[in-house]
Formats: structure tokens, C-alpha cells, sequence
């Protein structure tokens, strides 16, 4: 007998993947997560049906959510990460030196705890010395955080559950006092092909606080339609002004000093959803 996970993507539309080996299934606090051994993917795992992360292709989300904000900013110095309790972005935050305290936010700690476990190629920095990992709403933190930041990146599920007020206008005000006077913040927002007018409300919504927004993108062959998304919205620095030249290489697979501009050329159908 052959076992597969499908999930999903639109009432009328779905991926799906052999499977190896079901490691983990629970209902947590907050969401119904599976940890799964897949054929082609290797270990992955999903939330809420939702494939979150891949062993395979987890390091195209996980660089690009981390390197061009990092890479914008001149001093990053403290960072926030909220979600991502798998590990991945805070894995690529501390690539960089600069960076003195890196901070994650995780609601569910279960995802901390199986991604430990099963993931630790992802999360084997979640014990790195200049990691503060928290257990807590990330939304609560960020209305109680003042000009703390010089980073913020956004590491959430698709808007539904607990991630739903993570696009939020009111969230985004949040952040944008949460950083200090030359703060970026990054978020993932979706997909162009199935979510739309998610990606145009989050533009319009971060457009109205920050005075630089950029969307750019990235391939990533697990996430619905293949084609994901990413909104910067930044207090000074633009990251189209960023000398491409000074960026140095590091151990990266997706990410490169060349692709650091070039992701934010969009496909014409993307830039008319963000003008």
C-alpha cells in the first residue's frame, strides 16, 4: 500500500507527495501538526495541512526572508523573528557577524520541539549563544516592543489560525514602532497566482506606514503555484540602492550578492498587483 499527503492548495487545486514514513502526528494548543518523511522532499513538515518546510528546498525561503533585509541594512544589529520556530531564518540571521542578538518569537513550542528533533538541519541553531528563543505570542511581543529592532522579519503560516492577525494593518503599525528610526522589516506574503489580493491589501496596508515598500520574490517548488513572495517595507534604506558589489558571498545555495537585485524584478501580472 502506497501512502500520500496532498495538500490542499485551493478548493479545486493540490499538491501531493509519496511518503516515506509519518513521524510525527499531534494536535497541538494552537494547530494540527505532521512531521513527514516524503519521497522526494525528505523530512517536511506541515501545519494546519500546509506544507511549511521541506529538507529539500527549505533553504530558498529561509535565505531569501533573511539575506536581503540583512544585506540592506548597514548595522544589523539586533533582529526579531517571529514564527519560524522550525529554525531556518534564524539559522541564515546569524550567517551574519554583526548580528549580536537574534530573537525568535514561536507560538507553539511544539514546532521548537519536533523541529529539533526531526529538522536538525534547519534547527541546529535555535541553541547558538546569540539566539533568545521565546515561547509567545509574536503579535503581543511586537505591540510591547519600542524601538527595539533594527530588523524585524515575519515568518508565519499562510493567514489563517494563529497567524491570521500577522497580516493585520494594525500588526505592521506594530512593527514599524517596534523598530528603530532606520528599521526594516520583512514578511512572506503569499503567492501571486492563487492570493492576490492578499499580496495587494498587505501592499496598500504597509505603503500607508512605511515610505519604502519593495515586493520580490522567489521560487520555491513545495509552496502553492511555486511562486512566493516577500514585502520589505523599510524607515531609510532601499534595498535597490544596495551596492551589489560589497555583498559578500556566503554559504548560501539560493541566495547570491546577483540575485539580491535581480529578485526584485517581478513578472509583469506581479508588478500590476503592487503598483
Amino acid at each position: 500500500m502506497e501512502l500520500w499527503f496532498t495538500e490542499k492548495q485551493t478548493p479545486v487545486f493540490g499538491i501531493t507527495a509519496k511518503i516515506r514514513e509519518t513521524l510525527v502526528t499531534e494536535q497541538t494548543e494552537f494547530q494540527d501538526l505532521a512531521m513527514l518523511d516524503t519521497e522526494e522532499f525528505g523530512r517536511m513538515l506541515v501545519l494546519d495541512g500546509m506544507v511549511m518546510t521541506t529538507i529539500r528546498d527549505e533553504f530558498v525561503y529561509h535565505e531569501m526572508v533573511a539575506h536581503p533585509a540583512l544585506f540592506t541594512h548597514p548595522s544589523p544589529k539586533r533582529v526579531l523573528v517571529v514564527g519560524g520556530g522550525d529554525g531556518g531564518v534564524i539559522r541564515e540571521v546569524i550567517k551574519h557577524p554583526e548580528v549580536e542578538q537574534a530573537v525568535l518569537v514561536e507560538i507553539d513550542g511544539k514546532v521548537i520541539e519536533y523541529s529539533k528533533k526531526y529538522l536538525p538541519e534547519i534547527a541546529g541553531e535555535l541553541d547558538n549563544p546569540r539566539v533568545d528563543v521565546q515561547v509567545a505570542d509574536g503579535y503581543m511581543h511586537i505591540i510591547e516592543s519600542k524601538d527595539q529592532y533594527d530588523v524585524i522579519m515575519v515568518d508565519s503560516t499562510e493567514p489563517v489560525g494563529p497567524a491570521a492577525p500577522l497580516f493585520e494593518r494594525g500588526f505592521y503599525q506594530g512593527i514599524y514602532e517596534a523598530l528603530k528610526d532606520d528599521g526594516i522589516f520583512v514578511a512572506q506574503t503569499d503567492n501571486p497566482w492563487f492570493k492576490a489580493d492578499l499580496i495587494q491589501k498587505v501592499n496598500q496596508d504597509v505603503k500607508e506606514i512605511f515610505p519604502i515598500v519593495r515586493v520580490y520574490g522567489a521560487n520555491i517548488p513545495t509552496y502553492p503555484s511555486g511562486l512566493w513572495t516577500f514585502t520589505m517595507g523599510s524607515k531609510v534604506h532601499d534595498p535597490l540602492q544596495v551596492d551589489e558589489t560589497k555583498i559578500p558571498e556566503l554559504d548560501t545555495k539560493y541566495y547570491t550578492p546577483r540575485i539580491h537585485k535581480a529578485a526584485f524584478v517581478l513578472p509583469k501580472f506581479v508588478e500590476d498587483l503592487v503598483k
